[in-house]
């Protein structure tokens, strides 16, 4: 199947890369979600008699499960058996390819289980993230977050996603919408799509916001991971407001996010165009420690983190042909970039030191 053409979500995309969407592959010996379905779960005959809850010895009037009489039997050492019962269960899954992957690459239990886990030290103990109004996104159905960008490296978009998995009551996952110069670089492309990533474009967006997904952008794009650290916090061009024009097609609300923490991990007080051109990079940064320390140079500094999701925007009162109205499209872009900026302002005043 030829590879499909490419509808540019936002003008703001890698440099110098003419990058069609890459094609849809399948996990290693996995299964589609929407291909052949999925192996029913035996749960017994008509009127099989499940077992009670048994008591525990000398707790007549207290009802416990076998699995919490075994935690009491074994005074709590059952946990690591059962962990460790639970990682070569997951190994053997991934070896006889007996997991699925969506159209777009997604990959939930290996994201669930093994990516979120190595996110999850950083975005806890290194860059102590604080989230506030996680309560602003739905429990359920599709919505569009739209964030700043920031950092040179885009670890800010990495860590809102641990913030919605971790912290939503929900549990649920944020589909991110990447540049495509992600999809060329190697390992990270297959990492990229492994963790829910697409390529930024309105068809995917839509598609996923019409599945009941919850869909995440960074309009700014490079012009915003890219800016140097002297204009720090002050927003870019949201490009074209194509964003607001997919959401709005399928009624979906935008909830803006605030990020702060990111602009300080890589201060950038340089750029190397000409070596930047030649890797065919939108940018090659200069920082106070790379590349003049070589690997250490780029570690990120240990900056203090707050993530705040404002209060969702509605699109469902507008009729269907408010996606095509420019001067519409302007205001709700201009609505969305200004409420995030006037939370970055906030959040900074708010903050007593850049590392606690």
């Amino acid at each position: 199947m030829a590879d499909a053409k490419v509808i540019p979500f936002d003008d703001d995309r890698s440099r110098g890369s003419a990058v069609t969407r890459p094609p849809r592959r399948r996990g290693v010996g996995g299964r589609r979600k929407n291909g052949e379905p999925a192996p029913v779960r035996e749960i017994g005959e008509v009127g099989e008699v499940q077992p009670l809850p048994t008591r525990a010895a000398g707790q007549d009037d207290v009802l416990v499960t076998g699995e919490d009489q075994g935690r009491r039997e074994d005074g709590g050492g059952g946990g690591l058996e059962r962990r460790i019962a639970g990682g070569l269960s997951f190994l053997r899954r991934r070896l006889t390819g007996d997991y699925e992957v969506d159209d777009f690459g997604y990959d939930e239990e290996l994201t669930d289980q093994v990516l979120m886990s190595l996110l999850r030290p950083v975005y806890e103990k290194y860059f102590r993230v604080e989230v506030k109004g996680v309560e602003n996104i739905p429990a359920e159905g599709g919505a569009l977050i739209v964030a700043n960008h920031s950092g040179t490296l885009p670890l800010d978009g990495l860590m809102m996603q641990v913030a919605v998995h971790d912290h939503h009551p929900a549990g649920r996952h944020l589909r991110l919408l990447a540049a495509d110069l992600v999809f060329v670089l190697p390992v990270v492309n297959e990492l990229a799509r492994k963790l829910g990533h697409t390529l930024a474009c309105a068809e995917d967006a839509e598609r996923l916001l019409g599945q009941g997904e919850l869909v995440g952008v960074m309009p700014e794009g490079f012009k915003g991971i890219g800016k140097p650290f002297s204009e720090r916090y002050k927003l870019q061009r949201f490009g074209r407001g194509g964003f607001v024009s997919t959401a709005l097609r399928q009624g979906a609300p935008i909830i803006p996010c605030s990020i702060v923490g990111a602009e300080e991990i890589y201060p950038m007080i340089g750029n190397a165009k000409t070596l930047a051109r030649v890797l065919g990079f939108p940018y090659f940064p200069l920082t106070p420690t790379f590349p003049w320390l070589g690997p250490l140079g780029a570690i990120p500094l240990p900056t203090k983190w707050t993530i705040q999701f404002g209060e969702p925007i509605p699109t469902d009162g507008f009729p269907p042909e408010a996606a095509e109205d420019p001067m519409l499209m302007f205001n709700l872009t201009d609505q969305v970039r200004e409420q995030i900026q006037h939370t970055l302002y906030k959040l900074l005043v708010q903050r007593r030191s850049v590392f606690f």
